[in-house]
């Protein structure tokens, strides 16, 4: 079975990931608060979880991983975008939620097994804050009921930081019903206009943090293998969910394993409205961006790293996909070819690529071994890389293989024409390692007379003929 590593942040370690189950992998991902678009980073947030699903299933079985990412539908900004717009909360939420399950769709993101909405578990949440009053945990004070962080003495583990250090690097709502600054609401009072439900702590609406703790423990249990989200949640939602759910269930474990993600930028600045760089999902797929060109960008940086979203990155991911999805095209890859790999027993991932991918999701490194393997000069030899491709998400229909307008490659070339292409390639290669940089230049120049797009990535090059292809500019074959 292969070995899959992990970086826990709760151990601040890369660890062997052992499920508590292997018949039933549990994961829980923070998702959405439902009343605009999704931005750049809620995609990367997905994607990099949407490989850690396709992993899970591919190592332990399709029917033995369960994956939760819920929909927060109750919260302040709903209810501010409500009276903005004079629109129902219901509505706002239904449509988001539509525009969500489009966008991820258009990005090749499978639906999780659960997508649980906050307002469907509002019982749960009720009985789960009751609990935490008795246990003597949490507390009602003016309609309000605040979880007491002192009463919980590992608070502040996974983020490793003491209670006065996020008291002085935080901005907290210091009201006069709360016993200590950090405590925090899990129950607060509605008035009109604004959703609420009936509590033995009067009519109100639950805080933020309580949703996750009741959802995972109702879809995923008292403890669970796997809790995801980016790193701007470790402090403070992911800190408060585990003091909540260890209070609650001191005989479980909560998550045993916490993966973050890093944030994003564009061409090199944080992402924000006030810089005029922020954009959402459908405004990239509305500019005519595929959506397998974003997932693309999005997988080459590893997930622990910060990722930078740029014209360039954008303009090399859709030439490698027009190299790799022509490739798919000319050898005739579809649903029969599929089926027929099967019986041979060649419809197997390779196994450079799916350790590189299990060593604590390296994305990276396993679109760079999808260079190498996209090399294969038969259907046969090509079907670990075709195999790759449907594990990292770039294809998930064998019955439609993108096309994207303009040259297709490979199989739109003659062989001698690929054959002097690969050539020239090699001899820059071997002109780069001598550090015999001039005839290196050389064979650039020729390359880019002749209109050959040429990628790097990994140390590998890959190449796919662009609009101004001329054949005839690059000398003897």
């Amino acid at each position: 079975m292969t070995n899959i590593r992990l970086q826990n942040t709760k151990t601040r370690k890369r660890e062997d990931f052992f499920p508590i189950d292997s018949t039933n992998v549990r994961m829980y991902l923070c998702g959405p608060t439902v009343y605009d678009r999704a931005h750049l980073g809620n995609a990367r947030n997905v994607l990099v979880f949407d490989v850690l699903f396709r992993l899970l299933r591919h190592v332990y079985g399709p029917d033995h991983v369960a994956y939760v990412r819920n929909f927060t539908d109750v919260d302040d900004k709903i209810n501010a975008r409500a009276a903005e717009t004079g629109r129902a909360i219901g509505d706002i939420t239904a449509e988001t939620i539509g525009w969500y399950h489009d966008d991820m769709d258009a990005l090749g993101a499978m639906r999780p097994t659960h997508e649980p909405r906050a307002t469907d578990y509002i019982a749960q949440m009720v009985a789960m804050i009751g609990d935490l009053i008795t246990k003597g945990h949490a507390y009602h004070a003016e309609g309000h009921v605040l979880f007491a962080v002192e009463s919980y003495e590992n608070y502040g583990a996974l983020s490793g930081r003491s209670i006065d250090d996020m008291l002085a690097g935080a901005r907290v709502e210091v009201a006069p019903y709360k016993r200590n600054p950090m405590d925090f609401v899990m129950w607060k009072p509605s008035g009109d206009g604004v959703p609420g439900w009936d509590s033995p702590w009067g009519y109100g609406r639950p805080g933020w943090h309580i949703e996750c703790s009741a959802m995972a423990f109702e879809l995923l249990g008292a403890t669970f293998d796997i809790h995801g989200g980016g790193n701007d949640l470790m402090f403070p939602h992911h800190e408060n969910e585990i003091a909540q759910s260890a209070c609650a269930h001191p005989d479980g474990g909560f998550a045993r394993y916490w993966i973050h993600n890093e944030m994003l930028q564009v061409e090199g600045k944080k992402m924000s409205k006030s810089l005029g760089n922020f954009f959402t999902i459908r405004d990239l797929l509305d500019q005519g961006i595929p959506g397998a060109v974003i997932r693309l960008v999005i997988l080459g940086t590893h997930y622990s790293k910060t990722m930078d979203w740029t014209e360039a990155r954008r303009a090399e991911a859709d030439g490698t996909l027009r190299k790799w999805y022509g490739i798919l095209h000319g050898h005739g890859f579809g649903p029969d070819l599929i089926r027929a790999l099967k019986a041979d027993g060649k419809w197997q991932a390779d196994t450079e690529f799916l350790g590189v991918l299990a060593n604590d999701l390296n994305t990276y490194g396993a679109l760079a071994r999808l260079h190498v393997l996209s090399k294969g000069k038969t259907a046969g030899a090509l079907a670990g890389f075709a195999h790759g491709l449907e594990m990292l998400g770039l294809v998930k229909d064998w019955a439609a293989i993108p096309m994207f307008d303009g040259a297709e490659a490979g199989p739109s070339v003659a062989p001698a024409i690929a054959a002097r292409v690969d050539a020239l390639l090699a001899q820059r290669a071997a002109a780069r390692a001598a550090r015999d940089f001039d005839a290196a230049d050389r064979v650039r120049d020729i390359l880019t007379a002749a209109g050959v797009q040429v990628t790097d990535v990994g140390g590998q090059a890959t190449w796919v003929p662009g609009p101004d292809f001329d054949a005839a500019m690059l000398g003897d074959m």
